[in-house]
């Protein structure tokens, strides 16, 4: 089915349209989630609140690009929620993060994705840094937390933290060369 088509059944209420999507995307959806998270449950358990949750407010989405892309971003973003709200360890949303970034949401082939090499290498750097070191670049530079945040967090001061986040840039910095190789 046109995905146009099947997008102005779905705000219609079309019951049809909407088992044509779920018999279309969700095991498709739930094989990506699981991807992120290793347990098959939740990933359906998201999946499904997604799905869900788009025909409670089909009248109320709009969809610019691609509907498979649109819900793709919806179980990625439920998914994220999920770790936020489980406050599981931060190399788990490191992960997530650094998988968007190379995969974007969309299924493209190796050549369209210049920066993945680069990806690659900035990842291994942050890899080889000190654990608390690493810790807290993750912290700051990809969950966004303030250094006050991530110090009472940690039970360290706002002064340790800048020092961990200097020596890390520099780390990275010292090694920015080997990135565009």
């Amino acid at each position: 089915m046109n995905e146009k088509l099947l997008i102005a059944k779905l705000k219609q209420g079309d019951v049809s349209a909407y088992e044509y999507l779920f018999k279309e995307y969700y095991d498709w959806l739930c094989n990506y989630i699981f991807q992120l998270s290793g347990n098959r449950t939740l990933s359906k358990d998201l999946v499904q609140e997604v799905i869900l949750k788009f025909w409670e407010k089909r009248d109320q989405i709009v969809i610019k690009g691609s509907l498979k892309g649109y819900l793709f971003r919806s179980c990625h973003n439920q998914f994220l929620m999920h770790v936020r709200k489980e406050k599981t360890r931060p190399d788990l949303l490191d992960r997530v993060r650094w998988e968007v970034i190379y995969n974007g949401y969309t299924e493209q082939k190796e050549e369209e994705m210049p920066m993945r090499p680069v990806m690659e290498k900035l990842e291994e750097l942050i890899d080889k840094l000190p654990p608390k070191c690493k810790e807290i670049f993750i912290m700051n530079k990809l969950e966004r937390r303030k250094y006050r945040e991530i110090a009472e967090d940690m039970g360290i001061s706002v002064k340790t933290v800048e020092n961990q986040m200097s020596k890390a840039l520099r780390i990275i910095r010292e090694n920015a060369s080997m990135l565009m190789l």
